[in-house]
């Protein structure tokens, strides 16, 4: 995601790239399934595309004002997902991939970059999942072991063996409806699984027995990153957490539910959600199921969800290990290695977290690296701004000795004036955000 973005911020402005790709060359990671650029491994969503109300929606509408590929790339993937947007991930990787192989200065070079080299403008882009031995020299460049922590996948179900006289399509209080209508979905773009208070408690033990992934002895310390929570750990917190997380019934009324037959009318006690993964709408995404349960588990625990008695599944949930750096001490403000600043990292290894974010410092990172290529002073983007209020997170206002993975959210953001009313904040905060970076824009040349 990050190195695509940040290829493409330099080639198009005619900078001659190398772009090395491990997969492809007879190499792959623990997490992804082809070799195409950007695949997506874990969720088909990018999130909110509010950028009214919401932050990361913001930071999709600044991507799109500096040029972005894979903002481009995900708008004409999209699939109907309410106000959220969530893209075909073939389609995604394959919009990214076409648009960079066409550019005349880059060169797509399917191979494995196993150490740091020891001179000439660098990027290093390798996601959470970087390989050993380039990890091991990152970790030798920086005179520090990465920090880490555990992201999971959620399953993916085919949606023709979903029963949909148990389940039923909707988006919650139809939020969204009008951008699903015009991505030529109805307005209901989740299917939903409903359960009652003793199924979602029988669902809830069986969570807690199922059988999970061992830990090996050197993972024993490693934390999870609570946006990728497996479903599980989230359940170990307490019998109705998921009730108040993935499996929030609010604003979903079930109309297979007859008020005699249910004592509590149409709502469900616990709704299990799929997202749409793929433009065919044959494959669904159980939303917020990440899970390190087994394989076997995961099949016999989530077929008694009811609707999914008889799913099948395009993919089972898994658990990989991620690394990021100590940006706040190891990289500069503009994201290079303060022990040899001929290279620089982007996106998630920098430890921002999310496609979005790690895509933005990705496009930051090319950005960068244009202007001190073309000779150009570099101004960095207002603080004020969503790239802006991220950069700064990573690169010197977050605490070194508690630093974690963030996505974009307007704690990061500087305050706005007192005398703003609360429930308009977040219109101030957007609203301030994008008159700052239309001042800024220009700067890019």
């Amino acid at each position: 995601m990050a190195g695509s973005e940040a290829a493409w911020q330099l080639a198009r402005r005619g900078i001659r790239v190398r772009l090395s790709e491990m997969r492809g060359g007879g190499d792959t990671t623990p997490a992804h399934q082809g070799k195409g650029l950007a695949e997506l491994v874990c969720s088909n969503s990018f999130r909110s595309d509010d950028h009214e109300k919401n932050a990361v929606g913001l930071l999709h509408e600044e991507m799109r004002r500096c040029g972005s590929l894979l903002m481009a790339a995900a708008d004409k993937a999209r699939v109907p997902a309410g106000s959220a947007l969530a893209v075909d991930r073939d389609v995604f990787s394959a919009e990214v991939e076409a648009a960079l192989a066409a550019l005349p200065t880059l060169e797509i070079v399917r191979e494995r970059v196993d150490t740091l080299p020891d001179q000439g403008l660098t990027i290093v882009a390798t996601g959470p999942l970087t390989a050993p031995a380039l990890a091991g020299s990152i970790g030798a460049a920086t005179g520090a072991e990465s920090l880490a922590f555990f992201d999971a996948i959620a399953p993916i179900v085919y949606r023709d063996s979903i029963d949909m006289d148990v389940a039923w399509m909707a988006s919650r209080w139809d939020k969204g409806a009008e951008a699903s209508l015009a991505l030529g979905g109805d307005g209901r773009d989740y299917i939903n699984c409903p359960m009652t208070k003793e199924q979602y408690f029988a669902f809830w033990e069986e969570l807690q027995a199922g059988e999970k992934t061992e830990f090996r002895e050197w993972e024993a310390n490693t934390p999870y990153f609570d946006g990728c929570m497996p479903i599980e750990v989230m359940a170990a917190r307490g019998p109705e957490t998921l009730r108040f997380g993935p499996m929030k019934p609010v604003g979903l009324d079930n109309p297979h539910w007859a008020t005699a037959e249910h004592p509590n009318g149409r709502w469900p006690y616990a709704v299990v959600q799929l997202r749409q993964d793929n433009k065919l709408g044959s494959l669904w995404n159980m939303v917020g199921f990440q899970t390190k349960l087994k394989y076997a588990e995961q099949v016999r625990i989530f077929r008694t969800i009811p609707g999914l008695e008889k799913a099948e599944f395009a993919r089972l949930g898994g658990l990989h290990r991620n690394t990021f750096l100590n940006s706040p001490t190891l990289l500069d403000r503009q994201l290079r290695l303060r022990s040899a600043p001929h290279i620089r990292f982007a996106g998630q290894i920098t430890g921002c977290e999310g496609y979005v974010e790690s895509a933005s410092v990705g496009l930051l990172a090319g950005l960068m690296a244009a202007a001190e290529t073309l000779g150009r002073a570099w101004t960095p983007p207002p603080r004020t701004s969503a790239l802006g209020a991220l950069m700064s997170h990573i690169t010197g206002d977050a605490e070194a000795e508690t630093f974690q993975p963030m996505n974009v959210n307007f704690g990061l953001f500087p305050p706005v004036a007192d005398d703003v009313r609360k429930k308009e904040r977040k219109e101030a905060y957007t609203a301030r955000a994008k008159a700052d970076l239309a001042c800024w824009l220009p700067s890019l040349g």
